[in-house]
């Protein structure tokens, strides 16, 4: 067992090696890549303990590679079904993001953070989305319908001006009015869960008028199921 062990875990490293050398930060297809890389290392291990314990001889290196082979396709499936959707957030959402009042990230995870400035989706004290920026909301959700293989988590974030317990407060009333108005657009409610993270998590400091708008916002975060071949 220990030969097999050691064997698959320079398996496992010498795939996430190839991953890092073979694809750069200008690489198009570089998220679907380093997801089929990842899962790839995740099949081999998985395979080589699966392998190991039905078949003492030989079996775990077998499993391996078989693990690895259906690992990188799972992944590979993961960052393109990613790819596809992070584009089209990029193309329809070009005039916000344009306008600063969103940002699309994409994690290593293969997960998409949208962060939307309250400034434009909400007044002052209001947990009402403001009508101008409803448009910007239905795009959105039309794209999170077309790819249904996603969960959605919805957190609310503020400044620190109030009180701790009152922006928390706030921050989850935001988030939910958010679920509420993709949920009447079509998005499945199942899909969506909320938080309200209040001031605990600023993006900027709190002394300046300039970061106070920073840390007023909703975050979006988009993740995929694992299985998507």
């Amino acid at each position: 067992m220990k030969r097999s062990v050691i064997l698959t875990t320079v398996m496992a490293l010498s795939l996430m090696g190839f991953s890092g050398c073979a694809t750069s930060p200008d690489d198009p297809n570089r998220h679907t890549k380093e997801a089929a890389a990842t899962g790839a290392v995740l099949g081999a291990v998985a395979g080589a303990v699966i392998g190991h314990q039905g078949d003492r001889s030989g079996g775990a290196l077998r499993g391996a590679l078989l693990g690895a082979a259906a690992g990188g396709l799972i992944g590979a499936g993961v960052g393109r079904y990613m790819d596809r959707q992070e584009a089209e957030f990029r193309q329809q959402l070009a005039a916000e993001r344009e306008a600063h009042q969103i940002e699309i990230e994409r994690l290593r995870n293969e997960n998409l953070k949208i962060t939307m400035s309250s400034e434009v989706s909400f007044d002052f004290d209001s947990a009402a989305i403001k009508p101008a920026f409803r448009p910007t909301l239905d795009k959105v959700a039309a794209i999170l319908q077309r790819y249904p293989r996603t969960t959605i988590e919805i957190t609310g974030h503020t400044d620190s001006i109030g009180s701790e317990a009152y922006n928390k407060r706030l921050s989850k009333r935001r988030a939910n009015a958010v679920k509420r108005y993709l949920v009447s657009q079509g998005v499945e409610a199942r899909r969506i869960r909320t938080f309200g993270a209040g001031e605990s998590e600023p993006r900027a400091s709190n002394a300046t008028e300039a970061g106070r708008q920073l840390n007023r916002r909703v975050e979006m975060l988009i993740i995929p199921d694992r299985d998507i071949e």
